[in-house]
């Protein structure tokens, strides 16, 4: 079983690493637009090579990024086929009732493929060069509007970074968990779906135990440091910009007017 890699952070000196955890947010989520704005070849080979690029300049091992995009590439290549043999135009291939396929539906699929891909390797770039602590405290800046509305920003943040802390350390307990139960005999792979779905159901309750621990001595750990919200708090992680965010922000500047130079009309 392949480690999950949301909430992971990989220490390094890149100059993505030295990045504010604002600025990669904020440009994440451009380059999540933006890949909507592509619409043929030229435009898509465009954001491939940037995530690419981007992918190298983190200097972390391939395989992370493979881990990352691994789980879902049935739900991507399922996404795919649904735009393969839904999607009508063009010259037909292949066509049995309200099946076809037609190159505008292979067009599709590969775009579709391609989207999906592309979201997946940039998200994963900022998780594996962000601290998750970071990446919460970038989230309450980008939500500190909302105060004004008397939404509990703080609070919000606060169980986003708690999520995003103990998501790897849940996964990395069942598959412990998962361990333990072959070794006495479990089976988790034969079987038809209903057998692997009982099968899975023994792992629930001692993964809960376990999480309503973890819970039970955050809240203690909390308390015991005095803990009462984020009234009157002050901030041990101070954001600040650099020099590196305006790499960062030329980069998504250049990008852009590639891609709106080379997209079809």
């Amino acid at each position: 079983m392949s480690k999950i890699i949301i909430g992971r952070f990989i220490p390094g000196d890149s100059v993505i690493h030295k990045m504010d955890s604002r600025g990669k947010l904020i440009f994440t989520f451009i380059f999540i637009f933006i890949i909507f704005l592509a619409n043929n070849w030229q435009s898509y080979l465009i954001l491939v090579l940037a995530c690419l690029l981007a992918i190298v300049a983190t200097k972390i091992n391939l395989k992370f990024f493979w881990d990352g995009i691994k789980p879902l590439l049935g739900l991507i290549f399922f996404t795919s086929f649904l735009q393969l043999f839904f999607t009508s135009g063009g010259e037909i291939y292949w066509k049995w009732g309200i099946l076809s396929v037609s190159s505008y539906g292979v067009i599709n699929s590969i775009y579709i493929f391609l989207r999906f891909t592309l979201i997946i390797l940039m998200s994963t770039v900022m998780t594996l060069t962000t601290a998750p602590l970071a990446i919460a405290d970038a989230m309450e800046w980008m939500l500190k509007p909302l105060k004004y509305l008397h939404v509990p920003v703080a609070e919000i943040a606060l169980i986003m970074s708690i999520a995003l802390r103990f998501v790897p350390t849940l996964f990395d307990q069942t598959i412990k968990i998962m361990n333990a139960q072959r070794s006495r005999g479990a089976d988790f792979n034969d079987g038809g779906l209903i057998k692997r779905i009982k099968a899975v159901v023994p792992l629930l309750v001692p993964l809960f135990i376990n999480s309503l621990e973890v819970a039970i001595d955050l809240s203690t750990a909390m308390e015991a440091r005095g803990y009462r919200g984020s009234e009157g708090r002050s901030k041990y992680r101070v954001l600040e910009w650099s020099k590196y965010d305006l790499i960062n922000l030329g980069y998504f500047v250049l990008l852009l007017i590639l891609l709106l130079s080379f997209r079809s009309k």
